[in-house]
């Protein structure tokens, strides 16, 4: 498509030297042309290095919860043990915060998100409970979206098993990970009895629903695999009907009354990302009915930079600004 802005030319040095690693590792995850199973396959291999040297924590458990559509894997990370030491009744329960991993629906797991969720539980000191939800094509919308509400729901009745706070509960997620949080939150919030317990929710450059913006027309290409062409094929998955999630509103979370009942919002966003118009607009909402809400744009840098905290400030930046928002937002000393 014509009249885009030259992105290489002008992403930070760190980010440059972030995409030449990336040519060295295995494979081409934004290669949509591929498929999603070749996609997948690069995704997984591109990450591992990325994910090598993080943070040690008191204890990592895999477990499962049963969900609409069957069990939903998840990994559960205690930076100091008083989760684990709660659960045994030595202790007051934690609030936690429940990460979903991005990847367009199509991509990601628990391993490939491992080092976020390891530095985040580090930096706010409580648990973080990662969501492996069914991936699309296989599944398809709105099948994350209430996987994701199932596993709040849950720790919201039964966390304290866990020595978790279930009237305390918080989500973050990058990209498509943070579609999922917000669109959980309002499912909850519409459908779900409520969605009071989750005080906040930690917004890494997602999609929100908008279907062209002025981010959209100028960015996006081969180096982040956004381009106007990748993008339908990612819908093309989600969704049977991709052209209906226009008018979906667990899709397009701009049809919900956003007005109300939002939890407080740090909303994070990449200078050359064509999903940046959308962090803008769920902002500008929050700001004008008084939503709690922190939005930055990081300077120099691409959608899905918060994989790359070994060797990009702006992702170690943005991790640690996310956890001091959410800490001020639960009153955590």
């Amino acid at each position: 498509m014509p009249n885009k802005i030259d992105v290489l030319a002008r992403i930070c040095p760190q980010m440059k030297a972030v995409l030449a690693r990336e040519d060295e590792l295995a494979g081409d995850a934004n290669d949509t042309s591929a498929g999603f199973a070749p996609m997948r396959e690069n995704y997984v291999a591109g990450r591992a290095w990325w994910n090598e040297g993080a943070p040690s924590m008191a204890a990592v458990t895999d477990d499962v919860v049963a969900g609409p559509f069957g069990d939903i894997p998840m990994r559960r990370y205690d930076p100091t043990g008083a989760a684990t030491a709660a659960a045994h009744g030595k202790g007051d329960v934690q609030p936690a915060i429940i990460y979903v991993h991005g990847g367009g629906f199509v991509l990601g797991n628990l391993d490939t998100h491992d080092r976020i969720c390891r530095i985040l539980a580090e930096r706010t000191g409580v648990p973080v409970v990662a969501v492996d939800y069914r991936l699309s094509p296989e599944a398809q919308y709105p099948s994350a979206v209430r996987e994701v509400a199932a596993v709040a729901d849950f720790l919201h009745r039964e966390g304290a098993a866990w020595g978790i706070d279930g009237e305390r509960l918080a989500f973050a997620g990058d990209s498509g990970g943070a579609h999922l949080n917000l669109a959980a939150t309002l499912y909850l919030r519409n459908e779900g009895g409520g969605a009071a317990f989750v005080k906040c929710l930690l917004l890494f450059y997602g999609w929100f629903g908008l279907t062209d913006s002025a981010s959209m027309r100028l960015l996006g290409g081969p180096w982040d695999g956004l381009a106007e062409e990748d993008w339908q094929f990612y819908l093309n998955l989600y969704a049977a009907d991709p052209a209906a999630l226009a008018n979906e509103p667990y899709a397009n979370l701009f049809l919900n009354d956003l007005t109300h009942d939002v939890p407080a919002c740090y909303i994070a966003a990449a200078e050359f990302d064509p999903l940046r118009d959308d962090s803008a607009c769920l902002a500008a909402i929050c700001e004008q009915y008084g939503i709690p809400c922190r939005h930055e744009v990081f300077e120099g840098v691409i959608h899905a930079f918060l994989h790359y905290t070994k060797m990009l400030d702006a992702a170690n930046d943005a991790l640690e600004h996310g956890a001091t928002f959410y800490r001020e937002t639960l009153g955590l000393a």
